[in-house]
């Protein structure tokens, strides 16, 4: 399946600066596992043919979420509109220190050295981006499964699951974990019962793959959250394995197709999706504790 072809470039509306915090006890170590960091200026330049132009959205305004939300640890999830550079997001683990891990997007020939380098500082997956111009293709899938397997990583997957063909089959014959990003991207409209869906409920299910309860706003039908029609899916994939989930904001919401989000609500919706207090906790510390290797 070849990545998405390039559409019209959209500039990104800038995020909400004034979220509030969440209605639940945020349990300490709380982590979110899903955001982004756009730097001011040229010196990390976005890559020609990219899908949107984000907004600029600097370290100490994510930090500043992260006091408000309650949230101690952070995964930085590499983005498209920089492709294969990763500097941008390298340079904000650094400055963030331990309490942060990071997902980069690399081509399957990397070299086994800077995969090393990545590690140390704290990396521990790669993303294939079928959504976003500037992402990668799955053509060298297994490739760099087996190049990143003895880093004990694993693979994120940006890809609608109703769209990508023998989603069981193929995904779960690698040799590492899949992690798959916001729900599986599949439309809230198309249903549970799609093939696809069911396939990655499989592959949860089984223990092979893990399933990010994020971007909500990006598969539903209305304008406004709780996002309603999305509650019925995200339970699904927490009650077929709650120990295989965790929570992202998507900080700060790049190529939002519905109006700006409150990240204090999707938050918030967490505890409509998962409303069982102890598993939600295992939802945000235990599971991105064992999935992205901090302390315990």
């Amino acid at each position: 399946m070849a990545q998405a072809a390039p559409g019209k470039m959209l500039d990104c509306p800038p995020w909400k600066a004034e979220a509030h915090g969440p209605g639940f006890s945020v349990p300490a170590g709380a982590c979110d596992a899903h955001f982004h960091i756009f730097w001011e200026g040229e010196r990390f330049p976005y890559v020609q043919g990219r899908s949107y132009t984000p907004p600029d959205a600097p370290l100490k305004a994510f930090q500043r979420l992260q006091r408000i939300l309650g949230t101690e640890r952070a995964v930085i999830v590499h983005p498209s509109v920089y492709g294969t550079d990763n500097r941008a997001s390298l340079e904000a683990m650094e400055l963030a220190g331990p309490s942060w891990r990071g997902i980069v997007v690399v081509p399957p020939d990397i070299p086994a050295p800077e995969l090393k380098a990545m590690h140390d500082l704290g990396v521990r997956g790669v993303r294939i981006n079928l959504l976003f111009a500037g992402g990668t293709s799955d053509e060298g899938l297994e490739k760099l499964a087996r190049k990143i397997e003895p880093l004990g990583w694993h693979v994120q997957l940006l890809i609608d699951v109703s769209a990508f063909p023998d989603v069981r089959k193929r995904l779960g014959a690698l040799p590492v974990p899949v992690v798959f990003d916001h729900m599986g991207m599949m439309p809230a409209a198309k249903g549970m019962e799609h093939p696809g869906f069911q396939d990655m409920l499989a592959l949860l299910g089984e223990g092979k793959a893990w399933v990010k309860l994020s971007g909500a706003y990006r598969i539903t039908a209305q304008k406004n959250a709780p996002y309603e029609d999305v509650t019925p899916i995200a339970r699904k994939i927490a009650a077929t394995n709650p120990d295989q989930c965790v929570w992202g904001s998507d900080w700060p919401h790049p190529h939002c197709p519905v109006p700006m989000p409150d990240d204090g609500d999707l938050l918030d919706m967490l505890a409509i999706h998962v409303p069982d207090e102890a598993e939600r906790n295992r939802i945000l510390v235990e599971n991105p504790a064992r999935l992205y290797g901090f302390p315990r």
